[in-house]
């Protein structure tokens, strides 16, 4: 068994939230630039949106931020671009939420789980080894496509209130 060593969930740790932003932009546009893949502007900004916040956001939430910015007020420009994001690895879709969180670790191949605070709704990214799963589908005959994994929970911040 491979030692993995713990690590705090990104969005839940204490962090410069701009440089976090900054950062997640760099790697998503030399990610692109690498891969030939295309980062439109309607896909950067949707990133962002993405980015401003630990939290799960909706594709009407995005859409109504397209909108009022005149980047578009039809649901396929938001579901595309988000459908982009995941797609690559920029963003992931929080099944529990309905909604869509920027990746914490891009450009990075990695299995997240999302620790979720059922009061504030931040979330937290957490990278996660899946090989006693992986072994169980194998030994099943079972070929894993993705896996999801999502906690609900206090966060510090709201521990503390309670």
């Amino acid at each position: 068994m491979s030692e993995h060593k713990a690590e705090q969930a990104a969005g839940l740790a204490r962090h410069d939230h701009s440089a976090c932003i900054a950062d997640a932009l760099d790697v998503v546009e030399r990610t692109c630039a690498a891969e030939g893949l295309n980062l439109t502007p309607v896909r950067r900004r949707v990133l962002e949106i993405l980015l401003e916040t630990h939290t799960a956001l909706g594709a009407y939430d995005v859409l109504e931020r397209l909108a009022a910015e005149g980047l578009g007020s039809k649901p396929p420009i938001a579901y595309r671009a988000l459908g982009f994001l995941v797609d690559h690895g920029f963003a992931h879709r929080i099944e529990g939420r309905n909604g869509f969180v920027a990746c914490a670790h891009p450009g990075e191949r990695h299995e997240p789980a999302f620790l979720i605070c059922r009061t504030c709704g931040r979330i937290g990214e957490a990278r996660i080894e899946t090989a006693e799963l992986d072994r169980s589908a194998d030994l099943s005959g079972f070929e894993v496509e993705r896996t999801v994994l999502e906690a609900e929970g206090l966060c510090h911040r709201c521990v503390k209130v309670s």
